[in-house]
């Protein structure tokens, strides 16, 4: 056990800050039109100041975001300048972001490289002294030399930038942009790619304002569905409308939160609307978000009293099992399979499909939480760490943990059920060693992650993973003890005798031994004639 790392305690997961609904825009080709001028329009403004913003790095203040809000403001209005300024700001610090993440992962690389070089070739790791293994040979190691290199000159790059505040981006995407050189293997011509670049750059966001109408100036949607834009002030010879607004011919109707969206216009609450156009499938859409007030965490003992659904997730299913409070596996298990080859909106489509299943699935069993593992992998996506073993590399890099984990806190929120995040570490490997053999029937085979959800729902529990306790040493019952675990106090029919079926449990015992195991006075009377089992255990929990 001295190799064993210390597990983490398990947590209830913070539900959503945000909520986010869309729906389709089926525009006149006069309504494109404009929509298309006044998000060009807009995305150029966007451009001058995002690159305004990464001229000034560190050199930032309230009085530089003045100047260029009041600069944007010429062209447009102030609430066109807020949102453009605030989607600039926060451009500029996911790229910051980025830049952090990039390093802390180059400087894992170059620790990892150079621990690997530093010992023999061929020299296996040892757990216990924390050394990693050599590489299996010399051309091996030369490669990896020269890898090294070129993370440090990249480590360097990155590091340089950081300290100066400069930044990398690129409005519209990188891999559009890197496709304008590759049009012939993409099978584009130059006008289909310039009408997606356009597309990418366009900006039609507006944030809400608590207390205006609607909850939103600048987009502003009525409860019947009426959408209409308020124009920059250069284009306002574009407007149908008074006050130099343009009112679209299309109707929204939010068929997903759209009470809740309804219940936010009506009293004049904050709701941001942002409108985008998909190039390849030729339609617009409306993004209407908004932010919701912080719930207090559910305490995690309140969250299982009604038992927890252990869940395992695979690249291709989820292996889920209910359990009750004293960490006993009810019902059958149940896997929820899914695809996640093809196109993000099938891939999306799928993931959405499986979690509402699985929700579904803890509803009629009754339980209120869903306990996952707390996986981050992304240390562990490299060859340094998983060798050549590319088929596992790809695995674990093509799973989807993240997105998985935040779609399953916002769809468990709307139906009251809390998730739960457990240390992942050995959940499989005890999982399998303690439950899987127990629970294969000849009508029912228990695969490996069938087990691995026993032992997340158990460890979610605070149960050990071990399926029960070892007796004391025979003939020392009085002075050992009953086992380590025990029913709680709470728990009912805890102090009568463990059922049996009729007749010997041995074949060294004569039949009716034991039958007055349920006295008081033959469990603690050693004087008394009864004949005394080598251990007694409590009625409740049978599984710990």
């Amino acid at each position: 056990m001295g190799g064993l790392r210390e597990l983490k305690a398990s947590f209830v997961v913070p539900g959503p800050s945000g909520v986010a609904v869309r729906d389709r825009l089926r525009v006149s080709e006069r309504d494109a039109a404009v929509l298309r001028e006044v998000g060009v329009f807009l995305g150029s403004l966007a451009a001058g100041d995002l690159a305004v913003r990464c001229r000034q790095g560190l050199a930032y203040d309230a009085a530089g975001w003045a100047a260029r809000k009041r600069e944007v403001t010429g062209g447009s209005s102030a609430r066109w300048a807020g949102s453009i300024t605030k989607a600039t700001h926060d451009q500029w610090a996911l790229a910051r972001r980025g830049q952090m993440a990039e390093m802390v992962w180059l400087r894992g690389q170059i620790a990892q490289i150079e621990a690997r070089m530093a010992r023999p070739l061929g020299a296996k790791a040892c757990r216990p002294e924390r050394l990693a293994r050599g590489y299996g040979s010399r051309s091996e190691w030369h490669a990896k030399s020269r890898r090294l290199h070129a993370l440090k000159d990249r480590l360097a790059g990155v590091e340089a930038d950081w300290a100066t505040g400069r930044v990398h981006v690129v409005r519209g995407g990188k891999r559009l942009a890197h496709l304008r050189h590759h049009l012939d293997e993409a099978g584009l011509d130059e006008r289909t790619w310039r009408e997606r670049w356009q597309t990418a750059r366009m900006f039609l966001a507006a944030d809400g304002e608590s207390g205006k109408r609607l909850g939103n100036e600048t987009i502003r949607i009525t409860g019947t569905g009426e959408t209409s834009i308020k124009l920059p002030a250069a284009l306002a010879h574009l407007a149908n409308a008074p006050h130099g607004r343009y009112v679209l011919d299309a109707t929204v109707a939010f068929k997903h939160r759209g009470q809740e969206w309804l219940d936010r216009i009506t009293a004049n609450r904050a709701v941001a609307y942002r409108i985008h156009h998909d190039h390849v499938r030729g339609r617009w859409y409306v993004t209407a978000s908004w932010q919701r007030a912080a719930v207090p965490v559910l305490p995690l003992q309140s969250a299982l009293t009604r038992g927890v659904v252990g869940v395992d997730m695979n690249d291709d299913h989820l292996a889920a099992w209910h359990l009750d409070v004293h960490g006993n596996p009810v019902g059958e298990p149940r896997r929820f399979f899914y695809d996640l080859s093809g196109t993000a909106a099938h891939r999306d489509a799928q993931i959405r499909h499986v979690l509402t299943r699985l929700l579904h699935h803890a509803r009629r069993c009754g339980a209120g939480a869903i306990a996952i593992e707390d996986l981050d992998f992304t240390d562990g996506k490299s060859r340094e760490k998983h060798g050549r073993n590319k088929r596992f590399r790809r695995l674990i890099s093509r799973f989807p943990n993240a997105k998985l984990k935040a779609r399953l806190v916002a769809m468990a929120a709307e139906q009251d059920i809390a998730v739960v995040a457990v240390d992942p570490a050995y959940t499989s490997r005890w999982g399998a060693q303690h439950w899987q053999q127990p629970l294969t029937t000849p009508t029912r085979k228990t695969t490996r992650h069938d087990a691995a959800s026993i032992a997340i729902g158990r460890r979610a529990l605070g149960h050990p993973i071990r399926r029960r306790t070892a007796p004391p040493p025979a003939h020392q019952s009085d002075g050992q003890g009953h086992r380590t675990v025990q029913a709680g106090p709470e728990a009912q029919r805890r102090e009568e005798p463990r059922p049996h079926p009729p007749g010997p449990r041995t074949r060294r015992v004569p039949p009716g031994s034991g039958t007055k195991a349920g006295a008081q006075c033959a469990q603690h009377r050693s004087e008394h004639a009864t004949e005394q089992q080598s251990w007694q255990q409590d009625s409740l929990p049978l599984s710990l």
